[in-house]
């Protein structure tokens, strides 16, 4: 499984790759604008800077038209920058429209704001990169993010679609592992929820007795 991380920090970008296991980035304006990037020169020239950190992973990058032909001119832009940049496309009727384009024009995709295994269905059929269902937002809701990502894993395996499910919305180290259970390629999160799967009271404490012990040792 993949591991991105959802944010426009780039210290933390650094620090995800520094760890060595960082695979792309995911963001939005709501990211951007929390980091004080606003303007769209700005925000082209962030993620170029998020893609020369990354390297050769993926960085999703939004469009904010909700429009066929807005869309499309921004995702153009958007994937001018860099050719690890996807354009991130919600999920709408006009959105799936655009979907088709891009892959028709060789430009790769993310669709975002998935909540339902028919809405996945149809990111795949119109050739989507990836599909980002919202597991932390749906669990908001009484329902089971991970018995959508299970469900989508089982549909896209029964069919042959090719898009990557993008599991989105985690919010901490659980999600990561139930994400893995169910059958995601990616996980895209914050990177506090990645640096806690290192925790565990047994590896503290062994590790602390073999420290002891070796001091006992050596005097």
């Amino acid at each position: 499984m993949k591991f991105f991380i959802d944010t426009a920090n780039l210290n933390q970008i650094r620090e995800a790759k520094d760890l060595g296991i960082l695979d792309g980035v995911t963001t939005n304006p709501s990211l951007m604008a929390k980091e004080g990037i606003t303007g769209t020169e700005n925000v082209m020239k962030h993620y170029k800077d998020i893609c020369d950190i990354v390297g050769s992973g993926d960085v999703s990058a939004e469009v904010i038209s909700t429009d066929f032909e807005g869309m499309i001119e921004e995702g153009k832009r958007l994937a001018a920058i860099d050719p690890n940049i996807v354009v991130k496309v919600p999920m709408i009727k006009d959105g799936i429209k655009a979907i088709s384009w891009f892959t028709a024009n060789g430009i790769r995709t993310n669709c975002t704001l998935v909540f339902s295994a028919g809405q996945a269905i149809l990111a795949a059929k119109a050739g989507a990169t990836y599909l980002s269902p919202f597991i932390g937002r749906v669990d908001d809701i009484s329902w089971d993010g991970m018995d959508l990502i299970s469900q989508i894993s089982h549909i896209y395996s029964m069919q042959g679609f090719e898009t990557q499910i993008l599991a989105a919305s985690v919010r901490n180290p659980l999600h990561i592992v139930k994400s893995a259970e169910a059958g995601a390629h990616v996980v895209t999160c914050p990177l506090d929820a990645i640096l806690g799967l290192l925790n565990h009271p047994l590896t503290d404490i062994g590790l602390a007795k073999f420290l002891a012990d070796h001091k006992k040792a050596n005097g």
